[in-house]
């Protein structure tokens, strides 16, 4: 494989995602690549910080919802499995 695609894969990597012989792979062109080998190192060490810290860290849905607005307003695309708020939707009267 080629550096390119290493570098691609090593958010896979960080996140444990990828199969032990490509992890293997990886690690041993790390060897040849300094700046992919810190990338590996230094994102994994994060992602691990950042999941054991996850327990501690409290979202209020308010919070949850301006940071998914931030994030559509900026361009990103993201799908959720939760539905939308019911508030979001405006609520017709009944007419009888």
């Amino acid at each position: 494989m080629n550096s390119e695609l290493y570098k691609r894969l090593v958010d896979m990597y960080a996140d444990r995602e990828l199969t032990e012989e490509l992890i293997q792979e990886m690690e041993a062109y790390a060897e040849t690549d300094d700046e992919l080998k810190q990338d590996m190192i230094s994102l994994r060490a994060t992602v691990d910080i950042l999941s054991e810290m996850h327990d501690d860290v409290e979202v209020s849905e308010e919070t949850y919802q301006r940071i998914l607005l931030k994030l559509r307003t900026a361009g990103v695309q993201i799908e959720t499995a939760a539905p939308e708020p019911q508030y979001w939707q405006y609520q017709l009267p009944m007419q009888g």
